[in-house]
């Protein structure tokens, strides 16, 4: 009869009916709003690639989701002084694999430190007093500094994991192509600007952590209304970047939780003060750009409240002075100063922007504050820039040269410490320093060199707190603006708990629920 079933073929269809619901079952499906440049840890450039990295590769500390530090893949530690310098001693975990099969020993972190050292690694400035890495034997090493450096452990050990015989024999274009690490997902595939697919590590050394999930597929998602549009039809279950303006929406949405957390990110908008043909060397100039916003108003209306406004650093910051208040939003004080400084018909200059979501709404918060600098006589030519042309500008030895004002950002961690950041763009760029500044005073450069020496973390708070405050004096190192707060939603038929790792986006646990 037309349209009925034999029973070998009901029993075939439904097999395969059963088999894929099995497999749809067992695979969880995220949506990102930004895609990383890098996938190989000692080679990132930037926030975003932690993505990614985060998945397939860890480091001998973590980060807890109550901002604890814990060790990792080092079972023990100690930093102690030994003669003019510091030893920092790892014992490493034993019988941690790799996704290839590869047991990690010392030597994988002996490759790692060669690699991240390189002028290359946009990490080798957090080497910059280390001596040398010493093996011990397969399960211990020493880092032997030259002199202490309290920014190196709160990196984590700044150390990546990596299989060194397998990348010595695929190089790192098949690094790139395929990473290998010890984390609890190893990689299926890649299709750039589209997806990422993983699978669970069945080997993975942390028994406790690994996820029921069998697969993690993540897209690529970087319109707002085409990622939230996944998300409510199901397409996705899981989302980042949950625009500012529907937080509230998704908080009301029956079946889905979310929660709103502070990023890694401190903004800041970069000042060429460099160039002295630049009117921007004029102290009085970058305090017109200072009065010139009014970023109490670009929070409230541009990310809706989704960011926690600053004068220099976010509460819970080593330094955090709650004293040390914004400069007030006065564009005619602006103008005066621009007067002063010799601009009494204001001055125009290139405004450099980033259009790619690393942050909620940047691109229509760089477009606010260039907006509020012209009606103060700030006349912005502004330059849309996706995320790797906009990386490449932020390094001070780039080319084209950011000759103005750029929409900018730098991470000072959870918990944060600016010790890395301000070495990076307060810092006069140097070997091994100010990889992304504008700026060039050696009164700072002594004081950002005796904050990372300085290993007392009472000294360390109150020598940040005097950084912070002749950093906000001088508007130097860049403009700081807010820290803004990240905003995920998932469905209840998963179990998710955000860790801090790639500003809070660390698939650590994400599974299907009970």
């Amino acid at each position: 009869m037309y349209g009925s079933f034999s029973a070998p073929l009901f029993r075939t269809v439904a097999l395969a009916f059963l088999t894929a619901a099995a497999a749809q079952a067992e695979e969880i499906v995220v949506a990102f709003g930004a895609e990383p440049t890098q996938v190989e840890p000692t080679r990132a450039t930037a926030g975003v690639d932690a993505y990614f990295v985060s998945l397939f590769y860890e480091q001998l500390l973590n980060v807890s989701p109550e901002l604890e530090r814990v060790d990792w893949l080092a079972e023990s530690w100690s930093f102690e002084p030994v003669g003019d310098g510091h030893v920092l001693s790892v014992k490493i975990r034993e019988g941690v694999k790799f996704h290839n099969g590869d047991t990690l020993s010392a030597h994988d972190f002996r490759f790692a430190y060669e690699r991240q050292r390189d002028p290359l690694s946009r990490a080798a400035g957090r080497f910059r007093y280390v001596r040398d890495l010493v093996v011990r034997d397969d399960h211990r090493f020493d880092i032997v500094f030259r002199q202490p450096d309290a920014a190196f452990v709160p990196w984590n050990l700044a150390l990546w994991a990596i299989p060194r015989r397998h990348f010595e024999a695929v190089g790192e274009a098949g690094m790139q192509a395929h990473p290998i690490g010890t984390g609890p997902w190893k990689f299926v595939s890649r299709k750039p600007r589209e997806e990422l697919v993983v699978e669970r590590f069945e080997d993975y050394w942390n028994v406790g952590a690994k996820p029921r999930a069998k697969r993690l597929v993540i897209k690529i998602i970087p319109e707002d209304t085409t990622r939230v549009a996944a998300f409510k039809t199901g397409a996705v279950d899981w989302i980042d970047a949950v625009p500012p303006a529907q937080v509230g929406d998704f908080e009301a949405m029956p079946g889905v939780r979310t929660v709103s957390l502070p990023g890694p990110n401190n903004l800041y908008l970069g000042l060429n003060a460099v160039d002295p043909r630049s009117p921007l060397a004029d102290v009085r100039v970058r305090r017109a750009v200072a009065h010139a916003i009014d970023t109490d108003a670009i929070v409230e209306f541009v990310v809706h409240g989704q960011g926690i406004r600053t004068a220099q650093l976010a509460p819970g910051s080593v330094g955090y002075d709650a004293a040390l208040t914004p400069y007030e939003y006065d564009p005619g004080l602006a103008r005066a100063l621009l007067a002063e400084a010799g601009y009494p018909r204001g001055i125009r200059v290139n405004c450099y922007n980033l259009t790619t979501p690393r942050e909620p709404n940047i691109k229509e918060v760089g477009e606010a504050v260039f907006a509020f600098l012209g009606t103060a006589g700030i006349r912005c030519r502004v330059h849309q820039m996706e995320y790797g042309a906009w990386i490449n500008l932020l390094r001070g030895a780039s080319r084209p040269t950011m000759d103005g004002i750029v929409s900018a950002m730098w991470g000072h961690g959870l918990p944060a410490d600016p010790t890395d950041a301000w070495s990076g763009h307060l810092h006069t760029a140097a070997d091994n320093w100010g990889r992304n500044s504008y700026h060039s005073d050696p009164a700072f450069d002594r004081l950002v060199e005796e904050l990372r020496t300085t290993m007392d973390p009472g000294a360390r708070y109150r020598l940040a707190s005097r950084i912070a405050r002749l950093k906000h004096e001088q508007v130097a190192g860049g403009l700081p603006t807010y820290r803004p707060l990240i905003s995920l939603a998932w469905r209840d038929t998963l179990r998710f708990r955000p860790w801090p790792a790639a500003g809070w986006r660390s698939m650590y646990e994400i599974d299907l629920a009970p």
